[in-house]
C-alpha cells in the first residue's frame, strides 16, 4: 500500500463528500425507538436510511450489492455485500445509525441537530456515535480498490436499534444467517479510543442492567407540617434500599452477584492502559472546579470503568422542580437506575439479583417495585492471534506513527455478544472514534475529523492485509 496515496484519497473523499453528508445526517433527529415511540410515523429513521443509501450507491465499490431490509414494524437495516478475492477471508463490518436523545447542556452555538465544525471537530448528535461508520467502511474499501489492492469479501451491517439495546437485530441476523456465512474477522466501528494519537482496539465491553425503582408511601401528597415526623420519606427509603447494593461512601457495588474475578490478562492490560493515558484517564472528563475522581489510583480507575459494576441514577420522577415545589410531603420517589456490569457476568442473573435485593422486606412496609427494563450482557474478546495483532499494529504505525493499544470499554454493544456466540472462531477488531471529550450520549458530542481519517486508513490496511495467513 502507498500510504500517502491512501491518505490523500481518504482526505479527498471526506472533504468533498462525507462531511457534507454527515452534516445532513446530524440534522435528522432519528432517535432510537426507546426514545421515540412514534419513530416510524415521524419518518426520521427512514430519512437517515435513504441519505446513507444514496451516498453508498453514489460511492459504491466494485462488486457492491446493497439492500435495505425492514421486517414488519421493526427498525430498518442496511445490508451490504461486496465481492472480493475468494482466496481471502470474509470480513464483517458493523455500525449503527440510530441516535441517543438531545440531552441538555450544549454550549452556545452548538446543538444536537445542528452540525458545527470547529477546531477540526464535527459537533452534533450521532456523527461519532455512530454515523461515521458506514462512510469509513465504504471509503476504506474504495481506497484499496483505488490502488488495485485485493481484499476478501466484505459484509457491512448498519442497524437502527443499537441505542435501544439492538432489540431488532437478532431477527435480522437470523434472517441473514445463510447470506452472511462465517466471517473470519469482525470489525466493529462503534467503540472508543483512549487518545487521538494511535489506533485503539477494544478487548471487552461491560454489560448493563437498567430498571425503575419506585417507592411509594402514601396515596396522595400531604402538608409537610402534618406528615413529617410521622410518614417516612420515600426518597430516604429509596436511598436506604440502594445501600443494599452500593456502598454510598465509595460507590463500590457490594452485592456479591454483581462481582467477578478479573482475568489476569485484563489486569495486565489495565496496567498498560494506565501507563499510556496516565492522569488523562480523568483529566479529560468535565469535572467542576476541584472535583476529584473516585480514586486517583489509575489502574483502579481503568478497572472500575471496564471490569467492575457501578450504579448511575439517570432519571427521577415524583419530585417537582424547585420552582413548583410546595411544602408537601411527596407520595412517591421513582429512580431510573443504570448499572454497568462486568463483561463476563450474565445480565439476566444480575437483573434478578438486583430485583430480589431491592424488593425484599422494604423499610416501613412501603410499596416498593423494581421493574427490569434494559438487560444486555457484556463481552470479552477471544484471544487475539499474534498475526492479527501484527496487522493491527502495522496499521496503527503506518497511519498514526504509534503502535496499537488495547483497552476495555465501559459501555455496551449488544451485537458483540451475539456475534461471539454465532462465530466463535472469528477474530475481532473493535475500534472507534469516541475519545477524550467526544461525549457520546451527552452534550457537545463531536467527531474528531483528522482521527477518523487515520482510522479509515488503518481499517483499509487491515482489510487489505487480512487473509489466509498461517501463524
Amino acid at each position: 500500500m502507498d500510504v500517502q496515496k491512501c491518505n490523500n484519497y481518504i482526505n479527498k473523499v471526506w472533504n468533498n463528500s462525507i462531511i457534507s453528508t454527515l452534516e445532513n445526517y446530524i440534522r435528522i433527529p432519528n432517535k432510537s425507538p426507546i426514545f421515540d415511540a412514534n419513530w416510524q410515523k415521524n419518518g426520521y429513521m427512514a430519512q437517515a436510511v435513504e441519505l446513507i443509501k444514496c451516498w453508498c450507491e453514489n460511492n459504491a465499490p466494485n462488486g457492491m450489492e446493497l439492500k435495505v431490509l425492514q421486517i414488519n414494524n421493526r427498525t430498518p437495516l442496511i445490508y451490504i455485500d461486496i465481492n472480493g478475492d475468494p482466496s481471502r477471508n470474509t470480513i464483517l463490518l458493523y455500525g449503527h445509525l440510530d441516535k441517543q436523545p438531545e440531552m441538555t447542556g450544549w454550549d452556545n452555538n452548538f446543538g444536537p441537530w445542528k452540525p458545527v465544525i470547529m477546531n477540526n471537530k464535527l459537533y452534533g448528535r450521532g456523527g461519532a456515535d455512530d454515523g461515521y461508520a458506514i462512510f469509513s467502511a465504504i471509503t476504506a474499501i474504495n481506497a484499496l480498490q483505488d490502488q488495485n489492492i485485493p481484499h476478501g469479501r466484505c459484509i457491512i451491517i448498519i442497524e437502527a436499534s443499537e441505542e435501544s439495546g439492538s432489540i431488532d437485530l437478532p431477527l435480522y441476523i437470523t434472517e441473514l444467517e445463510s447470506s452472511i456465512g462465517k466471517p473470519d474477522l469482525i470489525i466493529c466501528l462503534d467503540s472508543g479510543c483512549g487518545n487521538y494519537e494511535q489506533m485503539w482496539v477494544t478487548t471487552s465491553l461491560r454489560g448493563i442492567v437498567g430498571g425503575r425503582l419506585k417507592v411509594q408511601v402514601t396515596e396522595q401528597g400531604i402538608h409537610s407540617g402534618i406528615a413529617s415526623g410521622v410518614v417516612p420519606c420515600s426518597f430516604r427509603i429509596a436511598r436506604k434500599l440502594l445501600s443494599r447494593i452500593e456502598n454510598e461512601d465509595t460507590g463500590k457495588i457490594i452485592l456479591p452477584e454483581l462481582q467477578v474475578e478479573i482475568p489476569n490478562d485484563r489486569l495486565k492490560e489495565a496496567e498498560e492502559t494506565a501507563k499510556v493515558l496516565q492522569n488523562n484517564i480523568y483529566h479529560e472528563l468535565p469535572f467542576v472546579h476541584d472535583a476529584r475522581p473516585i480514586t486517583e489510583d489509575l489502574v483502579e480507575l481503568v478497572l472500575n470503568k471496564t471490569w467492575r459494576s457501578f450504579l448511575s441514577i439517570i432519571g427521577i420522577d415524583g419530585i417537582p422542580s424547585i420552582d413548583a415545589a410546595g411544602n408537601v410531603h411527596r407520595t412517591y420517589t421513582e429512580l431510573k437506575l443504570s448499572i454497568r456490569i462486568p463483561p463476563i457476568l450474565e445480565a439476566n442473573d444480575a437483573a434478578e439479583a438486583i430485583k430480589n435485593k431491592l424488593e425484599y422486606a422494604p423499610p416501613y412496609n412501603a410499596l416498593v417495585n423494581y421493574d427490569i427494563e434494559d438487560v444486555a450482557s457484556g463481552w470479552n474478546a477471544p484471544k487475539t492471534e499474534e498475526w492479527v495483532h501484527l496487522v493491527a499494529d502495522d496499521a496503527s504505525k503506518m497511519f498514526f506513527g504509534k503502535e496499537v493499544q488495547y483497552i476495555g470499554e465501559g459501555g455496551t454493544i449488544p451485537f458483540m455478544g451475539m456475534l461471539g456466540e454465532m462465530f466463535p472462531d472469528a477474530q475481532f477488531i473493535i475500534t472507534g472514534v469516541l475519545g477524550p471529550k467526544s461525549n457520546a450520549h451527552g452534550p457537545n458530542e463531536f467527531l474528531h475529523l483528522s482521527y477518523v481519517e487515520k482510522l479509515t486508513g488503518s481499517i483499509a490496511y487491515i482489510i487489505g492485509n487480512y487473509h489466509k495467513k498461517q501463524p
